[in-house]
Formats: structure tokens, C-alpha cells, sequence
């Protein structure tokens, strides 16, 4: 529990910090507590899920590869539409791409709690992909909307804690359900619905005016992968991508129940266990970054 205690030291080290520097307490900030809401249901698809995997397998009667396929379809969309949903978002509003993208992540996700075939799963499992592809993106960007200075670097810092909490707590979570009926952790997609209509109805944000053509918008990606730099990140971020998403997250559900006997909370728990993990890691990044040498401009 050292990380969690760290997430609240750093909680209470940049409310200080906010109430010393006279900035006004962002933290209570309440369009700052309706994208809470979206950052969790942005890490919920996936986590949440994989420990019921084993279950699922054997309900369905499907082979383990056929079960890893639960998760190709939900991201693969994300993959293609998210760099289209952002130029929507630039020309259209934020809204108007956040709304329907929880609903219909709520709903496709929610309606796999009643799905008996794995056909019908995959469908679902897509639809909800569809989603969720403009969820992780848009938090973030609309966050930078609305906040600058150091009003940005604290709402960023409050929201990474939040994603951080959700990554460790859904496998937990899901783990539990998953030992009542494989299929209910899916209906924790249920929440994404009332979001979505806070998202509408609640949220406070300036909308961009952007008239950029879509040529031109994916003209300047492209400019951008040339660089050696940012096609390195990518291709490390694709491997990294795999891993996670490959041996850990499909894979050792699977691994723990036909080796060990695991049931779903157990499970869940040593998936909560690894996220926690990556949250005390990546809580240290800023101290890890000073032992690499820096290149002089």
C-alpha cells in the first residue's frame, strides 16, 4: 500500500502547493470531477474484464487464443479512430464527440451482460472499442481546454491519480464480480451512460473553433512520423502495447487458472497487484529521468 499512500502524499503536496501560490483549489473544481468520471471509464474496458477470461473460456466453450480476441476487437478501433475523433472534436466541439462515445460505450458494454454467444460478444466488445477510442484521448485534451499554467499541471496530476486508482482497482473488482457470473463485470459499462449525460448537461468547457481539413490534419502526422525520434517512441510504445496487452493481460488469467487453480478474485487481485506497481514506478519518473543525460540544445 507504499503507492497509494504516495499518490496521497503527492494529492496533499499539490493542494499545498495550489493554497501557498494563491491559485484557487482545482481539486474542487467540479468539470475537474466530471472528467474523473470519463478518465475511469476510459482504463475500465480492458481491465476489468480479464480476470473473468478463464470463465468465459470454459462457458462458451471457445479456445484461449479465440478468448484473447475479447480484447484485440475493443482496441483496434481506438487505434483507427482516434486521430479522426480528434479532428471531429476540433471542428464539431468536444461535446458532441465525448457524449455519444459514452453512450455508446456504456451501452454496447453494458449489453454484453446479456450476450450467451461469442459472436454476439465480439460484436459488442467492437461497438464498445468504438467508444472507448475517443475516451483516453479527449480527457486529457479537454482538461488542457480548460485549464493553463499551473491550474493544467494540477488537474493533470489529480487525473493520473484517478486513472492510477482505477488500472489498480478494476482487476480487483472485476475479479470479484467475475466469482458470481463471468459475464458481470461487463456490466460495469452501465456507468458510462449517467456520464455521459454529466458530460452533456454539466460540463463547463470552451469549445475549439477549428476549421483545419482533414488532408491537411493527417499531412502533418505523417510530417511528424518521418522523425526518427517520435517513429522510435512509436514503435517502442507498439511493443510495449503488445507485451502489456499479450503475456499479462490475456495471457496470465489464463496462465493462473490452468497452472494454479486460480479463482477470479484471486486473480483480479494479482492483476491489482502489478498495476500497483506501475503506479509506484511511474510516481518516480520524475526522479528517474535526472539519472539519464540530457542533450544540450
Amino acid at each position: 500500500m507504499a503507492d497509494g499512500f504516495g499518490m496521497l502524499h503527492s494529492l496533499f503536496v499539490t493542494s499545498t502547493t495550489e493554497e501557498e501560490g494563491g491559485l484557487r483549489k482545482v481539486y474542487k473544481d467540479h468539470n475537474l470531477h466530471v472528467f474523473f468520471g470519463v478518465t475511469l471509464m476510459a482504463v475500465l474496458g480492458v481491465s476489468s474484464i480479464t480476470p473473468a477470461f478463464p470463465r468465459i473460456r470454459d462457458a462458451l466453450g471457445i479456445s484461449t487464443g479465440e478468448v484473447g480476441l475479447l480484447i484485440t476487437v475493443f482496441t483496434l478501433p481506438g487505434i483507427f479512430l482516434a486521430p479522426v475523433l480528434g479532428v471531429l472534436s476540433d471542428r464539431h466541439g468536444r461535446k458532441k464527440i465525448l457524449m455519444p462515445a459514452l453512450l455508446l460505450f456504456g451501452i454496447a458494454g453494458g449489453l454484453c451482460t446479456f450476450a450467451r454467444s461469442f459472436e454476439l460478444l465480439l460484436v459488442l466488445r467492437l461497438f464498445q472499442g468504438m467508444g472507448a477510442g475517443a475516451l483516453g484521448t479527449l480527457n486529457v485534451t479537454v482538461i488542457g481546454d480548460i485549464y493553463s499554467g499551473r491550474e493544467r499541471s494540477a488537474a493533470m496530476g489529480y487525473n493520473s491519480s484517478v486513472l492510477s486508482i482505477g488500472t489498480a482497482g478494476y482487476p480487483a473488482i472485476g475479479g470479484l464480480l467475475a466469482t458470481l457470473g463471468w459475464y458481470y463485470p461487463f456490466a460495469l459499462a452501465f456507468v458510462a451512460i449517467p456520464i455521459g449525460f454529466l458530460v452533456l448537461f454539466s460540463l463547463r468547457n470552451p469549445e475549439p473553433h477549428n476549421e483545419q481539413r482533414m488532408a491537411d490534419y493527417f499531412g502533418s502526422v505523417w510530417a511528424n512520423l518521418r522523425s526518427r525520434e517520435v517513429f522510435g517512441l512509436l514503435c517502442v510504445s507498439l511493443f510495449t502495447f503488445i507485451i502489456l496487452f499479450g503475456p499479462q493481460i490475456t495471457y496470465l488469467p489464463i496462465l493462473m487458472d490452468e497452472r494454479f487453480g486460480a479463482p477470479p478474485y484471486v486473480i483480479g487481485g494479482i492483476l491489482s497487484c502489478a498495476s500497483l506497481t506501475t503506479v509506484l514506478t511511474s510516481s518516480q519518473l520524475g526522479r528517474l529521468t535526472g539519472f539519464s543525460p540530457r542533450r544540450s540544445c
